[in-house]
């Protein structure tokens, strides 16, 4: 190879690398390649072609004065580039449209090009596909030091695309992982510390109710419905967080330990009622997948904090269950049920996420008989 030929082609590789592993868009990556890949062979038109599993290649990224109709463009197994892309020779000939390795599949589209290379783009297991130039007919065709240049820079700039991809997928996985453990924070600590706030402020408001003015009063429950709302909106980040489905490489969200979840709720309620609440666990509770523990703690939650607001309860029993069909919840207490209000107004997100996640949730509620929540949830 000629030395100032591989100075350009070592200069150009070095480009694509730092532009790869950089994080751009593989698109872009590939553009570049195929650029520098046509300036190196003085062609004009340089095509970088994917290989598929069936051994079919299809044109990625194009290069050179006309290219239109040339992206999606798919080549058989049989023909030169995909036999090159599938791990053998560079192939070089005068005429594509006569040489009889190439003449049997150039598509219309290249038919007005004459000399033709094509190397293959990455090496051994990283091999992406195959890297291909073409000069317009009656121009010279390529030379051996040409070729040689083609073949060693679409193999290395081929391995160093697919190593960025991999870097790129684990940055992905990192990235995502760092959105789950903040979704997890706020969830289970943000949220919970301003929902036991809310629920001692609504108690002293309930307790002191007579010693309060009516401003006063009017205040304490104004700020009572802001870190409601603020619950929602913390709720409503960490759904965004997690809402970015992982790539099939990526990890599924972890499962949640349920059991001492439901222990941390009965706790703060337990705090607030002045009592205990009993709790009675059963079946494996550990490896929950985080979104349906998510919906079993909410129910928990909103119907502990019905019974501290509402109920006037002095028992409350929590019963919480794996079995084949999924996750059980029930909370009884021996208060004077959930005022209608209340019924329509707070439990109304419950019905719908146990809907949503193709659950079942009731409520039974009497001055008399106190009242029962329960929220079913299939794990399958």
């Amino acid at each position: 190879m000629e030395p100032t030929l591989a100075a350009r082609a070592l200069s150009a590789a070095t480009e694509i690398t730092t532009t790869a592993l950089s994080g751009d868009d593989p698109g872009a990556v590939l553009g570049s390649v195929v650029r520098h890949a046509a300036e190196l062979a003085d062609a004009d038109l340089g095509v970088v072609m994917v290989r598929a599993d069936d051994g079919r290649v299809t044109v990625e990224s194009a290069h050179g004065a006309d290219t239109a109709g040339l992206l999606g463009l798919v080549l058989p197994a049989e023909s030169a580039a995909g036999r090159v892309a599938a791990g053998g020779q560079p192939i070089v000939a005068e005429d594509v449209t006569s040489d009889p390795r190439t003449s049997r599949f150039v598509p219309e589209e290249l038919r007005s090009y004459g000399p033709f290379a094509a190397a293959p783009f990455g090496k051994g297991g990283r091999l992406l596909g195959v890297l291909t130039v073409y000069r317009r007919r009656d121009a010279e065709p390529f030379s051996a030091s040409t070729v040689e240049m083609l073949t060693a820079f679409a193999s290395q700039a081929g391995i160093v695309l697919a190593l960025a991809e991999g870097a790129n997928a684990r940055h992905r996985v990192t990235l995502y992982q760092e959105r789950e453990r903040i979704a997890r924070e706020l969830h289970d600590v943000i949220v919970q510390r301003l929902y036991a706030a809310g629920m001692q402020l609504d108690r002293v408001r309930r307790r002191m109710r007579r010693r309060f003015a009516g401003a006063d009063g009017t205040r304490l429950g104004e700020a009572i419905d802001q870190l409601d709302q603020t619950i929602e909106e913390i709720r409503g980040t960490v759904r965004a967080l997690r809402s970015p489905e992982p790539e099939p490489h990526e990890p599924q969200s972890a499962a949640t330990d349920l059991a001492e979840s439901a222990r941390s709720e009965v706790r703060i309620a337990g705090e607030l009622l002045g009592y205990p609440p009993t709790l009675e666990l059963s079946g494996e509770l550990a490896d929950i997948p985080a979104e349906r523990a998510d919906h079993i703690r909410a129910a928990l939650r909103e119907a502990l904090s019905n019974v501290v607001r509402h109920s006037g309860a002095s028992e409350t029993r929590v019963t919480l269950q794996r079995d084949k069909e999924g996750v059980r919840l029930r909370v009884r207490d021996n208060g004077c049920g959930v005022p209608r209000d209340v019924a329509q107004r707070g439990l109304r997100h419950l019905s719908e996420r146990a809907e949503a996640a193709g659950g079942r949730f009731f409520i039974n509620s009497s001055p008399s008989l106190g009242t029962l929540v329960a929220f079913d949830l299939p794990l399958g």
